[in-house]
């Protein structure tokens, strides 16, 4: 999977929001893309690709257990996920650990980016300074490990898949995006990459997400009813652990299937 070129992606460390996940067809997804261009515009990272679109690749922690995994399944609402995410394969590009909370109905995210070659060092418990050393993402990282230790959590699985994505420029923050070819590979080990062998395909569906900062706009809602769009709760993570297992991949000690 061809990466993306070495940028200055990822400027803000710490933001919440609300988001909203649908799973629809391409061809749903084609006619959507179309009703928000007067909107929203591709952001820089999809204009700088030829196709559009840019590639993910995230390292999920979890415990022995899959804890995080259960109580994403179970709905719970407070929670959160731990993960390593890349946009390149290149040694040069940064890393980001990533918390993703969940209180209640808002989505609480903080990030510090680090050099490709501190990760496994990170991820051993040691601590490492993020490249942009300030008060914010220092501590976004110090809380990560922090978490990372509460829970015992070791790397589980690779996730990856290509994003397309459309933002407006106001306050509010609206994003849109498409993500397709959702994959995964079961994992244990501290590596965040997008290529090589292993990877399991996971759905041919689009994850429609909608996610705003502030209040929800009146165009939004004339989209969701004009093309019936259903909303569900949709955790990559949780979907392709529970897809994993169901394939003998990997084997909790704590059934997750029941919920």
């Amino acid at each position: 999977m061809k990466s993306i070129p070495k940028n200055t992606r990822g400027e803000r460390t710490s933001w919440s929001r609300y988001e909203l996940k649908y799973v629809i067809s391409e061809a749903k997804a084609a006619v959507i893309a179309k009703f928000i261009e007067p909107y929203l515009k591709p952001d820089r990272y999809c204009r700088s690709q030829t196709n559009g679109a840019y590639p993910i690749v995230s390292l999920y922690l979890d415990s022995e257990n899959l804890r995080l995994c259960r109580e994403s399944l179970q709905g719970q609402l407070n929670r959160f996920k731990l993960r390593v995410r890349s946009y390149s394969d290149e040694p040069d590009c940064p890393r980001f650990f990533e918390i993703k909370r969940r209180a209640n109905t808002v989505i609480i995210k903080s990030r510090a980016r680090v050099t490709h070659q501190d990760v496994a060092t990170l991820l051993a418990g040691h601590y490492v300074p993020p490249l942009k050393n300030n008060k914010t993402e220092a501590d976004a990282l110090k809380q990560f490990q922090l978490y990372m230790k509460g829970v015992s959590a070791k790397p589980k699985v690779l996730i990856r898949y290509m994003r397309q994505a459309y933002e407006g420029e106001e306050e509010n923050r609206v994003r849109v995006t498409f993500d397709r070819q959702l994959a995964y590979k079961v994992s244990s080990s501290p590596e965040v990459t997008l290529n090589g062998g292993g990877w399991q395909h996971n759905m041919e569906s689009v994850i429609l997400e909608i996610k705003f900062t502030r209040l929800y706009p009146a165009w939004l809602g004339r989209m969701v009813r004009h093309f019936d769009l259903q909303q569900q709760s949709m955790s990559k993570y949780a979907t392709s652990i529970k897809k994993a297992c169901s394939l003998g991949f990997c084997a909790p000690k704590v059934p997750i299937f029941e919920y």
